[in-house]
Parts: C-alpha cells; sequence; structure tokens
C-alpha cells in the first residue's frame, strides 16, 4: 500500500488538458473544507525526470494553492496506475460532491426540526423529536467515521491544521 508523502507544489506540472476542467467554485469549496477538517484525501501524482506530473486531484492541488501551501500530501503512483486513473470514471470530485451532499441533507434536517419547534413546540410530539435526533446522530456519526471534525478552533492554513494534527496525537 502506498503511503501519502508531502510533494513541493511548485514542482508538480498539470497537463493542459487537466486545466482546461477547473471549476473556480469547487475549488472554494474545497479550500474552506481543508481549512475546516485538513486535506483528507491525497493527490495522485507520477515521476517525470525532474518534476511530478498530475494525475488526480487538480482542485485540490488548486485548493492548497489558493491557501498559500508550498505542498501538498499525494501518493506517488506508477505510470500504469496513471493511465488505469486517467481512464476511470470515478475521481475525487465525485467523492468531494457525496461529502457536500452529506453535509447539506444534515444540515436540512436540522433546519427542519428547528423549525417544526419553533412553529408549534406544542404539537411536535417526543416521538417526532426523537425521530429527527436519530437521524442527526447517524449523520455525524457517519461524519465523525468519515473523518471530520467538528472542533470549534479552526486553523487557518493547512500547515497549521497538520501541526495540530500532531499535537492531538502526541507528536509535538
Amino acid at each position: 500500500m502506498l503511503k501519502p508523502e508531502s510533494f513541493p507544489i511548485e514542482k508538480i506540472y498539470v497537463p493542459v488538458k487537466r486545466r482546461k476542467a477547473l471549476k473556480p467554485d469547487v475549488i472554494h469549496e474545497i479550500a474552506e473544507s481543508i481549512l475546516e477538517i485538513g486535506q483528507q484525501a491525497p493527490i495522485l501524482i507520477r515521476a517525470d525526470e525532474d518534476r511530478f506530473v498530475l494525475v488526480e486531484g487538480l482542485h485540490r492541488l488548486e485548493a492548497c494553492k489558493a491557501l498559500g501551501e508550498t505542498t501538498i500530501m499525494g501518493l506517488l503512483v506508477s505510470a500504469e496506475i496513471a493511465h488505469h486513473k486517467a481512464h476511470s470514471p470515478q475521481s475525487a470530485e465525485v467523492e468531494a460532491e457525496r461529502q457536500k451532499m452529506e453535509r447539506l441533507k444534515k444540515l436540512r434536517l436540522e433546519k427542519e426540526a428547528a423549525e417544526k419547534v419553533a412553529a408549534s413546540p406544542s404539537i411536535v410530539t417526543a416521538a417526532e423529536s426523537a425521530r429527527v435526533l436519530e437521524q442527526r446522530n447517524r449523520l455525524t456519526t457517519t461524519t465523525r467515521q468519515s473523518g471530520r471534525r467538528t472542533s470549534a478552533s479552526k486553523p487557518k492554513t493547512l500547515s497549521e491544521w497538520r501541526a495540530q494534527q500532531d499535537r492531538n496525537n502526541g507528536h509535538y
């Protein structure tokens, strides 16, 4: 199994074809997510003489650049894996969209519960409250299992996040 490593962003070449697929709103959303919870999925790169070529993770790379980072977590893959990934329909953007939808569903459920309580607190039954809380707890558990943190103190950069993780894990 490959182990994520830190790579200098300036040495990562993005093929012209990939650059055309940039979506600024996705970059912004991923940058916010990285500030909140850190980089969860490493990018994929392959070696090419004195540089690296991006295989997967364009929006994560651009988000880290936008945050002023000089390095990014990545996996160094072989040219064979890079070729397979280039023709694979599954991508990090699909995973990011899935996580976004999960967050939106959780927020919607919380909003619905708050609206019910605000509209008529005496009509909301104990069973309805329990059902909404159960759904919220299930989503919270799923979110936490996927590595999300709900800490009140949010790091401003990926470097601060990494330092916070090291402190939390006892690696001073």
